[in-house]
């Protein structure tokens, strides 16, 4: 924590990115206690909370219980702020202020002699989106739920009858799960009228307009955003359990709360539920670009994108280049070496594509180098918890993978300063 704290104060400008989007919709006064923290106690609380892999609650509890979370964070004898603070000024933070943030610190680093840049190394891997695992049944359950949870909550307040038909779902819905494919059909159909029903009795509601409070008219506006999924969900169970039909992905959706969820299939493995991320390190294994990506693009699309955005923000060519088999083509081949890179090598060749190397040497140490990535990643996943993202909706996704990556380049920063130190 010395390190970063040395760096947050030395370089001041760091935070630009994230001020303009913490202050946003904040009217600043010289008058009254500073009950508010400021931009820079909002950056330094994030970080030590991704640092440590604490929840919101965990970061308000060390406050009192830490000296150095309160030396840290600059609490100056103030009274600790509560952890609903905390949420709404660390969640408030871009992704776009989050990618300058990063770049900057890696650029620090590379000013420091701590990388050279001299060799990078791209792979992606996926983040899950904190969902359950989607199946027809689950989603028109899941919608039948929430449609209750919303109507029950608008006829408190508006006095009004709704029909639950919760009940007869959920015992049709653990029925379906265990029953065998001859009598799924007709257990779906049952299930679809009750599905019917309900989406019917929501669309009567959002129809009426006659509401007397402002509460009851978000709660409508939820059930109007609701609407539409309940009847995408009808018609792709639909198609897919009664009719037989094969449903394209872009036409399905794996979660009525996370709708930015893709599904990513790579190779033979699994299916998961989430989104891809393409990152690229270097010797000193910082991080310098993290690409979190929508749909599944296909690996060999995401090399020259990686090539770009390293040689854009850090100003620097790399001379040897190492991926993945995934990443293989001609045309990536050609690009990297247009860029002026001498070594270009994928772990895996196919067809008549060489590696290009100074020598064999080189391309074995490069091809044993690369496997270090995969360490980088088990890193990320298990000790910054990005095994799944849950943290809600798209932009706080893309802001929570960030957090997780500068937590890691910081430790990855500290060990490299720790070293030369010692070597000295």
């Amino acid at each position: 924590m010395g390190l970063i704290d040395t760096i947050l104060e030395k370089n001041p400008s760091l935070n630009s990115g994230m001020s303009i989007d913490i202050t946003k919709g904040c009217k600043s006064s010289e008058f009254g206690r500073k009950d508010t923290p400021s931009v820079e106690q909002v950056v330094r609380a994030a970080i030590l909370k991704e640092f440590k892999g604490w929840t919101y609650r965990e970061l308000e509890y060390a406050q009192s219980d830490s000296r150095i979370c309160a030396a840290f964070i600059k609490l100056d004898e103030r009274k600790p702020y509560s952890f609903q603070v905390w949420q709404k000024y660390i969640s408030k933070v871009r992704a776009e202020s989050l990618q300058e943030f990063l770049v900057n610190l890696n650029r620090i680093a590379i000013h420091e002699g701590l990388e050279d840049l001299n060799a990078i190394r791209t792979d992606s891997t996926v983040v899950e989106t904190n969902i359950h695992f989607p199946t027809n049944n689950s989603l028109v359950w899941d919608c039948i739920k929430e449609a209750h949870r919303l109507l029950s909550k608008l006829a408190d307040k508006e006095g009004i009858a709704v029909r639950n038909y919760t009940s007869e779902a959920k015992s049709a819905y653990f029925k379906i799960n265990h029953a065998k494919a001859d009598k799924r059909v007709a257990m779906f159909k049952k299930q679809l009228t009750r599905f019917t029903k309900s989406i019917n009795q929501v669309d009567k509601f959002v129809k009426k307009k006659d509401y007397s409070t402002v509460a009851s008219v978000l709660l409508v506006k939820a059930l109007e955003r609701l609407l539409p999924l309940m009847r995408q969900v009808y018609s792709m169970t639909e198609r897919r359990e009664i009719k037989a039909e094969a449903v394209p992905n872009d036409e399905k959706i794996f979660s009525i709360y996370e709708l930015h969820t893709d599904i990513i299939v790579k190779g033979s493995r699994d299916v998961q539920f989430g989104h891809k991320i393409n990152l690229t390190d270097c010797k000193s294994k910082l991080i310098l670009d993290c690409q979190i990506l929508k749909g599944n693009p296909s690996d060999k699309s995401l090399l020259q994108g990686s090539m770009e955005n390293v040689i854009e923000k850090y100003g620097k060519i790399p001379k040897s280049v190492a991926t993945d088999g995934g990443y293989a083509s001609k045309a990536n081949q050609e690009y990297v070496r247009e860029k002026g890179v001498v070594n270009v090598v994928f772990n895996k060749i196919v067809g008549s594509l060489k590696n290009i190397t100074s020598s064999q040497n080189m391309e074995t140490r490069l091809k044993k180098w690369r496997s270090g990535i995969e360490g980088t990643i088990s890193n990320l996943k298990r000790r910054f918890k990005l095994y799944r993202c849950n943290w809600k909706g798209w932009e706080h996704y893309q802001a929570k993978v960030l957090w997780g990556v500068i937590a890691y380049n910081i430790r990855v920063m500290t060990g490299l300063v720790v070293n030369a130190l010692q070597s000295r």
